[in-house]
């Protein structure tokens, strides 16, 4: 049974949207790499905001292979929209110096928010190693950035368990030392089955885990790519998934449609039990998330372009 921290049931109307303010949400791009996807990100980003999320995290590559662009893409969204970025920050390929350098440039930039993360191994390296002279892992991050600054810090949770863990037991003792070193919420890994989360909530809870636990949704746009996903950080894919999506491969609108369907329910199934914030990973896909949110009662907020004018203009007189 799930605990009594999300136990409670609302009735809820049969495909109706969600109460007005009833949900939070949080949105996670990752950096462009060309020109033509740096459109789509601008395009995700103009598209999300009227919804004005929580925040909007900025992804790291594979070993920090887009360091330099995650930096670009948070610098600007602090600056040319209404948005609050998160910029996620890793352990791979740099000193704690390089890090400790990169952090306090946030914090003067306005930037309060990291996703701290031990991150994955470089392009062709099968298993992490610390960098020798850098933060060893996400734990010893969270410790240094609070030593640099009173950053707000998110941090990864795996409702089935990471991939690399001794053991369930394991993973969860690692969690909780990051919350200890100072995360204020735990954002977890993808997953499809409601009472995966329940189950892992009750047990952060009974190991003494009290900060918010924040569900990740991932809207499946194309399902053999999930499936790589799924397999590189341990999500389980349940047998129903496959049927849904099963023969779409060319339909690409019956697939989005399916996928903003999945996603919805999954969170309408949540805040029935009492989950009311939710982060998409859009994979800069705005109009999927757009749709979902959409669904669930989310509406635009009034006149953001009025707002980023005026944070600008704040900006230019300080």
């Amino acid at each position: 049974m799930p605990p009594a921290a999300i136990r409670r049931r609302v009735r809820l109307p049969f495909s109706g949207p969600l109460p007005a303010g009833a949900i939070k949400v949080s949105f996670e791009f990752f950096p462009p790499k060309s020109e033509e996807m740096e459109r789509q990100l601008w395009h995700a980003v103009e598209r999300l905001e009227p919804l004005a999320p929580r925040f909007v995290s900025v992804t790291y590559g594979a070993g920090g292979s887009t360091r330099a662009r995650t930096h670009a893409t948070v610098r600007r969204i602090r600056g040319e929209t209404t948005l609050e970025p998160a910029a996620h920050l890793t352990c791979v390929g740099a000193t704690r110096a390089e890090v400790d350098a990169v952090a306090r440039d946030y914090w003067a930039a306005g930037v309060r928010h990291v996703v701290a993360l031990r991150g994955d191994p470089p392009a062709g390296e099968a298993h992490y190693r610390p960098h020798p002279g850098g933060y060893p892992f996400a734990v010893d991050l969270v410790e240094g950035l609070k030593r640099i600054a009173d950053f707000d810090i998110s941090v990864a949770a795996y409702p089935e368990v990471h991939p690399e863990a001794a053991s369930a037991a394991a993973d969860l003792d690692n969690l909780k030392r990051k919350i200890d070193a100072g995360a204020s919420r735990a954002i977890t890994q993808f997953f499809f089955e409601v009472d995966v989360f329940h189950r892992f909530v009750e047990r952060c809870r009974k190991a003494g885990i009290t900060v918010p636990i924040v569900p990740g949704i991932l809207p499946v746009t194309n399902y053999a790519r999930v499936l790589q996903f799924a397999k590189s950080c341990g999500a389980g894919i349940p047998p129903w998934l496959a049927g849904l999506f099963a023969s779409l491969d060319e339909d690409p609108g019956t697939r989005q449609l399916v996928a903003a369907t999945v996603a919805a329910e999954l969170c309408r199934e949540l805040y029935a039990a009492g989950i009311e914030e939710f982060h998409f990973y859009t994979l800069n896909r705005a109009d999927l998330a757009y749709a979902i949110c959409h669904i669930l009662g989310l509406r635009p907020a009034a006149r953001p372009a009025a707002k980023a004018a005026a944070r600008k203009a704040l900006a230019g007189s300080s």
